[in-house]
C-alpha cells in the first residue's frame, strides 16, 4: 500500500481528497491534541532519519503559510529528504494575490467579512494572519499564518527546495500545488490529473 504523510493536518477526522483514498495515511503534527502518528515539528522532518524517501506522497493542506518565510525552505528540504524519488508533494495555501485583488476591489476593511465557511465567518484578517478566533480559543500561536504565498512566490520556493516539476491551479483563494522530484509518470498524471493544468 502506498503512504501517505499529511503533514499539519491537525487530526485524521478532517476529510482527505478522494484521491488518497487507498493510501495509508499517516499523520504528523506539532498539536498532541489531534493524536498524530508522528508528533514533529515539520521544519524538523530531515531529522527523521527512519522516515527518509519512505513516503509516496505528502499532503499539505493550509499549513505552509504558518511557518515563517525563512523556516519554509526546512519544510519544504524535509519534503524532499522524507519523499520517495517517485513521490509527489501536495500543497495548498491560501491566495494572496487574490486576497488583494479581491479586498481591493469590493473595497474591504481589513476586518470586513470575505466570505463565510463551515466554520464561520472569515474575515481578510483571518487570511492574511491566521484564523483569530481559533488562536485566541486556543491560546497557539503556531496556528497564526507567519507567512503567505503568491502563486510564483510557491513555485519559486518549490524550486529552490530542490522540486524538478511543479505544477499550480488558483481558484476560491486557494493555490493547489504538485511537486515532485521527477517528471510524473502517466499514472500520476492522470491520478492527480496533471493533463489539465
Amino acid at each position: 500500500m502506498k503512504r501517505l504523510l499529511n503533514v499539519g493536518g491537525n487530526n485524521k477526522d478532517i476529510l482527505l481528497p478522494e484521491i488518497y483514498a487507498n493510501y495509508e495515511h499517516l499523520l504528523l503534527d506539532i498539536d498532541p491534541r489531534g493524536n498524530p502518528d508522528i508528533l514533529c515539528d515539520a521544519r524538523n522532518l530531515v531529522d527523521l532519519s527512519n522516515e527518509k524517501e519512505n513516503f509516496d506522497a505528502i499532503y499539505c493542506s493550509h499549513n505552509l503559510e504558518h511557518f515563517y518565510r525563512h523556516d519554509v525552505k526546512k519544510v519544504l528540504t524535509g519534503f524532499m529528504h522524507i519523499l520517495k524519488e517517485s513521490g509527489f508533494a501536495h500543497i495548498r495555501v491560501p491566495d494572496i494575490n487574490a486576497l488583494m485583488r479581491i479586498t481591493v476591489e469590493k473595497n474591504l476593511d481589513i476586518e470586513d467579512i470575505l466570505y463565510t465557511s463551515p466554520i464561520g465567518p472569515i474575515m481578510v484578517l483571518d487570511v492574511l494572519y491566521g484564523y483569530a478566533a481559533e488562536i485566541e480559543r486556543s491560546g497557539n500561536d503556531f496556528f497564526a499564518h507567519k507567512t503567505g504565498f503568491t502563486e510564483q512566490s510557491l513555485i519559486n520556493a518549490l524550486g529552490s527546495a530542490g522540486f524538478s516539476y511543479v505544477y499550480t491551479t488558483c481558484e476560491n483563494l486557494e493555490i493547489s500545488a504538485i511537486a515532485l522530484k521527477k517528471e510524473p509518470n502517466d499514472y500520476l498524471k492522470d491520478l492527480l490529473q496533471l493533463h489539465h493544468i
